[in-house]
């Protein structure tokens, strides 16, 4: 090979070198470019959306749904009319064990755990209000205690036993 070869060569690698160079530049320049810029909304996707929330953010939202709330209460009363939950057991360790304590085992949703020290200015505030708010349902600060424990079925009887049980076996 000539010198001249050589200089040609040389010229022709750094050539190739800049333009690879060059190309990656621009690549990573572009890619920049487009993040930049907002996706345009797909508007199939939004009516899907707007679809799949609206039964959510319809069902207990304003005025209307309160309504709603109310008459689905209404529909679990009827439905559980007639109905006696865990064949009528007055036995407070079956209900505590098959209902209550999903909440009051974990503590879920502000639920006292069968600990004295989370029961004792409940105590304070006897055992007719601790039956009228779990018959009822009561939101308070600490948290909600759903109407019968969230079972409709349930007869104020059983309430009131499972309620005296928990009483008697804090910790």
């Amino acid at each position: 090979m000539r010198n001249h070869d050589l200089v040609f060569l040389k010229h022709f690698s750094q050539l190739i070198v800049f333009l690879i160079g060059l190309t990656i530049a621009l690549i990573l320049l572009g890619l920049y470019f487009n993040g930049l810029q907002q996706p345009d909304p797909n508007p199939i996707a939004e009516k899907a959306t707007v679809e799949r929330i609206r039964g959510v953010g319809e069902a207990y939202a304003g005025s209307t749904g309160a309504a709603a709330q109310a008459a689905a209460q209404a529909a679990a009363a009827a439905a559980a009319a007639g109905q006696v939950a865990y064949e009528g057991t007055l036995d407070g360790s079956v209900i505590y064990g098959k209902l209550c304590s999903a909440c009051h085992g974990s503590g879920a949703g502000g639920a006292p755990k069968l600990e004295q020290a989370a029961w004792t200015a409940r105590i304070a505030q006897g055992m007719d209000v601790l039956n009228d708010h779990a018959i009822n349902g009561f939101t308070g600060q600490a948290g909600l205690m759903p109407a019968k424990g969230g079972n409709p079925s349930l007869t104020d009887e059983q309430v009131v036993a499972t309620v005296q049980w928990m009483v008697d076996n804090l910790k």
